[in-house]
């Protein structure tokens, strides 16, 4: 980009307010103030944190989503004014001693699911938000022109101000923004942007990008705030961009308790990684896609819309094709300073073969297992460059990579069943396999037009049209449509681990695999066999990782690398050791010890939180945890016969039910029966685990246990109880 057409761009913005404040040292991870920002009237100020706040939301989403309860109104809507999009770290969130500790929260009302969604993003923007003096930030409103916020923490100066000049696209956009405000090198590593994408402004499946200034590269990543339309909320708002400008990067700004015991912790995992990673999962040569080919070998990837779970052309999109191919080695890749695990994958000078941006040579962060997992084989998509094209565009359009991939994968089998037709699609061949028709639809998506538009909506709002316009079975296409809550599911095919179905069904936010991923545990290793085994499984994990959340942190550190001796320890799914690391971290920076047990209370009231939330948000539920039977069972004959041997041996195993001489279609039958039933006794157990009544609302007594028996809490409690 010229220096002349960035000083043009700068020369065209309009300023609308501009607010001086002093900035808060942290001290023990706190600032204990939030910056509120209404791009509707142009108000900036700045928010004290009570106490009260500190101690039953901690931080990170925790925060998020107490600012978000006090900002919107049960009939608030995605689109209306007063959501927010609430952007929060936790108290070691910006720490560079221990790895995955970039981590931004991110909360808003979901334009896919109208209840709350938060989602979880690295880059530097959270920490430097932090740096400038804030562990939060508000934006409330709506313009009437496109505007960027600009935090400026050298300057100690926040700006709102008309941007006409800039693009829209997150890749473009992000490099604008960091030579505009970055002069130098050493000025653009502390430039960090948040941007969404012309996908954004047509669809409901936007995302937010973040930016950070690869020095390597000397070029601008991106990594995404992905789940439930953040970023059509923010375009919605017409924000363009918010730039924060951190004055420096210390490993001592937290100003923690006792700065000895994070740095003994992270030299400990610092350790285990460059001793162990190269033999466990390779995080440092390929990132989370190293789990492409094992989830093929167990049957677990998600292909041709989660019919079935493996496929033999998986080799093409295997963690060894992106590995020699593709991603570039040798070099140390990350999405906040001192993460020794480096899991920020890229292909460097990939070019593109389609698209406005047709012929340019770029990079593409990732591809992470769900983009290579969703994108490709649950699309029958099994071309590398295929894969990783679709990935650059669903993150420079502002597009969520799971929410595309099964939604896509929804409308390929619909295409396939004759459900929708070319006249419909307008030409799209949607047929399994067929990467240009995936691609030319996201392009859709970006120019706003086409079916593009109707499949942007998503699962939820697409299975209603089908029924209402082409007269489509409401009840295959709810069997055969993997969302949830408005949520497309994640890509793991979970049809033979009755945990995971609840790690996906039980969700707050819809079926994302960042509350539990018990895969392995339940259907693997058979570590939890009964409903209380599950139960407790549902109860601890989603706990332990909204933790996660509250604080700032990344979960791959925790159980991406194992201690050497953790097969030997009590409980090895729980990684023992990385939990203490996570409770010394927490008394290292606060002063304050807690206990494993103290840290789930801590996350119990947030959750829970949430959950009521989302009741008075009009679900919440026990009708609204019901999950498509596409990912409890078979739907169709074919995905009955492709594993006929194994469900045969289930019905005469777990029912004493004789298949022999029942047509497919009696056998599917029996085998539904028994799994529903299966899931609503998990559901109970579940319920009861959390201290919920059986219609899952949490009860008075357990918020009084957890300190939570908020009289506005109470209020909706019992109008439900």
């Amino acid at each position: 980009m010229e220096k002349v057409n960035i000083q043009k761009m700068k020369e065209a913005h309009k300023l609308l307010n501009e607010y001086s404040y002093e900035k808060k040292d942290l001290f023990r991870g706190y600032t204990d103030k939030t910056l509120y920002v209404n791009i509707g009237t142009n108000e900036i100020g700045e928010k004290e944190v009570p106490q009260v706040m500190k101690d039953k939301f901690i931080g990170g989403k925790g925060y998020g989503m107490r600012y978000l309860w006090d900002a919107v109104k049960p009939e608030t809507k995605w689109d209306s004014p007063e959501n927010e999009i609430v952007i929060a770290v936790g108290p070691v969130g910006g720490i560079t001693q221990y790895p995955g500790t970039g981590k931004s929260l991110i909360c808003s009302i979901s334009p896919m699911t109208d209840i709350p969604i938060d989602s979880n993003v690295g880059g530097y923007f959270g920490p430097y938000l932090k740096f400038c003096g804030f562990d939060a930030m508000e934006i409330q409103g709506k313009a009437d022109k496109d505007v960027i916020i600009v935090i400026d923490g050298k300057e100690n100066k926040i700006t709102i101000e008309e941007a006409p000049e800039e693009a829209i696209d997150g890749h473009v956009l992000g490099e604008q923004l960091t030579e505009m405000y970055g002069a130098t090198e050493k000025d653009k590593m502390l430039v960090s942007v948040i941007t969404a994408g012309t996908a954004s402004e047509n669809t409901r499946i936007g995302v937010l990008n973040f930016t950070f200034y690869d020095l390597r590269r000397k070029g601008v990543r991106l990594k995404q705030a992905g789940r439930g339309g953040l970023g059509t909320v923010f375009r919605n708002k017409r924000i363009k961009a918010i730039v924060v400008i951190a004055k420096d990067v210390k490993g001592n700004l937290n100003n923690a308790y006792d700065q000895a015991i994070i740095n003994r912790t992270g030299i400990k995992l610092h350790k285990e990684m460059a001793d162990l990673d190269s033999s466990q999962n390779n995080m440092r040569k390929i990132g989370t896609a190293n789990i492409i080919e094992v989830m093929d070998e167990y049957d677990l990837l998600p292909v041709h819309n989660c019919m079935y779970g493996s496929h033999p052309d998986t080799k093409y999109i295997s963690s060894k094709v992106f590995i020699k191919n593709y991603c570039t080695q040798g070099m140390v890749d990350g999405c906040w300073f001192g993460c020794s695990v480096a899991c920020a994958k890229a292909v460097d000078n990939f070019e593109l073969k389609t698209g406005p941006y047709k012929g340019t040579k770029v990079i593409v962060d990732g591809p992470e297992y769900e983009n290579a997992a969703g994108l490709g084989a649950n699309c029958g998509i099994f071309d590398p460059h295929a894969v990783l094209e679709l990935n650059f565009y669903c993150d420079t359009y502002g597009i969520d990579t799971i929410s595309y991939g099964t939604l896509t994968a929804f409308t390929m089998e619909c295409y396939e069943r004759g459900i929708i037709n070319s006249e419909i699609t307008g030409g799209l061949e949607l047929k399994f396999g067929n990467s240009d028709a995936s691609l030319e639809m996201m392009h859709q998506m970006s120019r706003g037009e086409g079916f593009g538009m109707i499949a942007g909506q998503g699962i939820h709002r697409m299975k209603k049209h089908f029924a209402e316009e082409y007269g489509a079975d409401p009840d295959f296409l709810f069997d055969i449509g993997c969302e949830q809550k408005g949520l497309e599911y994640s890509e793991y095919l979970c049809k033979e681990s009755l945990a995971q179905q609840g790690g996906f069904g039980l969700t707050n936010k819809g079926p994302q695999h960042d509350e539990a991923w018990l895969i392995f545990m339940d259907m693997v290793n058979n570590q939890i066999p009964t409903f209380a085994d599950k139960a407790e499984a549902l109860h601890y994990f989603p706990m332990f990782r909204t933790w996660f959340g509250l604080l700032g942190l990344c979960k791959l550190p925790w159980n991406d690398i194992a201690p050497a001796n953790n097969s030997e320890t009590d409980e090895p799914a729980k990684m023992p050791e990385h939990v203490q690391n996570y409770l010394d971290l927490y008394y290292g920076i606060t002063g304050t010890k807690i206990d494993s047990a103290e840290m789930i209370i801590q996350s119990e009231r947030v959750y829970n939180f949430q959950r009521i939330f989302n009741i008075r948000m009009g679900k919440g539920l026990r009708i609204n945890d019901k999950t498509p039977y596409r990912t409890m069972g078979p739907v169709t004959p074919e995905e009955y016969e492709s594993r006929a041997e194994r469900y045969d041996k289930q019905l005469v195993e777990n029912l004493g039910y004789d298949p022999k001489g029942k047509t497919v279609e009696e056998k599917i039958a029996v085998m539904r029966a028994y799994r529903e039933d299966q899931y609503e006794q998990l559901t109970d157990a579940v319920y009861e685990r959390k201290g919920w009544t059986m219609n899952g609302i949490p009860t008075p007594e357990k918020l009084k246990d957890l300190g939570m028996d908020l009289p506005e809490l109470l209020e909706i409690v019992n109008k439900h109880v």
